[in-house]
């Protein structure tokens, strides 16, 4: 007699499209909300409102970046690429929808933020 109950497994949802990947943490942006992992010593941020989908990022760094559902790009919280490689994706974003800031100083690398000169001088 052939059953189909598994009694060897705990009961888990059945969601096969959705495979258990804990290198990979499932990460749901809202539209209005940044995807946003520490990764080497650059706090990276995706601002999901100014992204287009060109997947630049996810091209140079697919390791730091993929697309979601809905063709927008999100951070993905692992080991990522190398410092330079992820800056590199963020510099190739037609939107600036990537900001990259240093963790050591608190700095932002990208957009780089141009502040007019002081005219007091």
């Amino acid at each position: 007699m052939t059953t189909s109950s598994q009694p060897d497994q705990p009961d888990q949802p059945d969601r096969p499209d959705q495979p258990d990947r804990p290198d990979q943490p499932e990460q749901q942006t809202q539209p209005d909300q940044p995807s946003t992992a520490r990764i080497g010593k650059y706090l990276v941020e995706v601002i999901a409102p100014k992204c287009i989908g060109a997947a630049s990022c996810v091209a140079i760094a697919p390791h730091t970046f993929r697309l979601n559902e809905d063709d927008i790009a999100e951070v993905i919280a692992q080991h990522g690429d190398d410092d330079p490689t992820i800056l590199l994706a963020a510099q190739s974003c037609p939107t600036a929808a990537i900001v990259v800031t240093d963790t050591e100083t608190g700095k932002q690398v990208w957009p780089v933020s141009v502040n007019p000169p002081d005219s007091s001088a």
